[in-house]
């Protein structure tokens, strides 16, 4: 879902305040980069492609030093150069977009935290049965207006994860959850 103007500034205020009390390099990019206005794949592939001076879709040492600095992040020679060593994880001596998205988005840990917070059985799906006492549905305008029940709501909301899909079968493995929640997955389309 895309944040509304409002939210969007808010965020990146929130975003600034964070980034004065960011302790690592790490940290430090990633909230400059949130703080610009990337907070989702697109802008932070605007930020890749700002840095991205010659066009190649990956960072060269110095494209990426040149970036840190126009970017504000304030970070040292030594601070740079863990930085890239640490985001370059196929030590390439490059920088490739995948590379750079992993090192700034959430780690996979989170994905599968999400999804034990969702999967109240333990069984690895999520199914509306688990959304219960998870997942408010009174809040919602169909429920409140008496055209759909708590199960219907879950199962509609179940049905967004489910989006393009051609089983739509109202319930959601961890397989799909952490496919949708890949950062390069919505680059495809």
């Amino acid at each position: 879902m895309a944040l509304t103007a409002n939210e969007q500034k808010q965020f990146q205020l929130e975003s600034r305040a964070k980034l004065s009390k960011a302790q690592t390099p790490i940290e430090k990019l990633r909230y400059m980069c949130l703080a610009r206005g990337a907070s989702g794949i697109n802008g932070l592939g605007r930020q890749f492609r700002v840095m991205d001076d010659d066009s190649n879709r990956q960072l060269s040492k110095e494209e990426f030093t040149k970036g840190c600095n126009d970017f504000g992040c304030h970070l040292s020679p030594d601070e740079v150069d863990k930085l890239f060593a640490d985001i370059d994880t196929d030590k390439s001596g490059c920088i490739a977009f995948d590379e750079f998205l992993r090192a700034l988005r959430r780690r996979i840990d989170l994905v599968k935290k999400a999804f034990s917070l969702l999967d109240k059985s333990g069984d690895g799906v999520i199914t509306p049965a688990d959304l219960k006492g998870v997942y408010n549905a009174k809040s919602h305008p169909k429920y409140q207006n008496g055209e759909w029940t708590e199960q219907d709501v879950f199962r509609e909301y179940l049905k967004t994860f489910e989006c393009g899909s051609s089983e739509v079968d109202g319930k959601v493995s961890f397989r799909l959850f952490e496919f949708l929640n890949q950062p390069w997955r919505l680059l495809l389309g």
